[in-house]
């Protein structure tokens, strides 16, 4: 990838474009990010930077020559030969109009039920049906297979997932207060990690 930066989800809002138009935007603040690490083809493989932002007590953390920060992520840049620990990656990295992918963790919804976990139909409420109306319903034949296939959509954890959104646009920038807003949602709660890079299908 060629750039890459650590974000914390604001929330959302929409912006007034030149021509009338309403865009539903995310505001995200992007960076300041610091260069905690760097990784080299010679020590270890790879050519990649990792990147550290986020305010933390300093009593918390362990030092590694640079001011400590509470989150950390390694990206591999092509231009990660280049930077030296210390650098600085902030929002202006990223210009407006370009496409970037944004990874998050989504909201978690605990242990839920197949009608709000899949969409699965309620079943019917009268002719004997109840008290399971929001229950799975069949779970395949009987005689055979006599088993319950792999990768049935039943109950269970719903949520608090690692997701990718691809190809949004960056609406707007604001260099100044790291700021920056792109159309449509983003995974996550608001003051949630995101972790944006450039498009891989633009």
């Amino acid at each position: 990838m060629k750039k890459g930066i650590i974000g914390k989800k604001l929330g959302m809002t929409q912006i007034f474009m030149e021509d009338g138009s309403v865009v539903p935007v995310t505001v995200i603040e992007a960076g300041p990010c610091t260069v905690a690490q760097k990784k080299t083809v010679e020590n270890d493989g790879y050519d990649a930077v990792q990147l550290a932002f986020g305010e933390v007590k300093e009593k918390h953390m362990t030092k590694a020559g640079v001011e400590v920060r509470k989150h950390l992520k390694e990206f591999r840049l092509e231009s990660a030969s280049e930077m030296n620990v210390g650098d600085v990656v902030s929002a202006d990295t990223f210009t407006a109009g370009e496409k970037v992918d944004i990874t998050g963790i989504t909201k978690g919804h605990g242990y839920s039920g197949a009608v709000k976990r899949w969409g699965n139909h309620i079943l019917r409420m009268t002719h004997g049906t109840g008290p399971i109306h929001r229950q799975v319903g069949s779970m395949g034949a009987n005689s055979s297979p006599s088993r319950v296939f792999k990768n049935k959509k039943m109950a269970g954890q719903y949520g608090n997932e690692k997701v990718t959104v691809l190809n949004l646009a960056v609406v707007k920038i604001d260099a100044e207060k790291n700021i920056i807003a792109v159309k449509g949602a983003v995974p996550g709660a608001k003051g949630g990690i995101v972790f944006i890079r450039d498009s891989v299908k633009a």
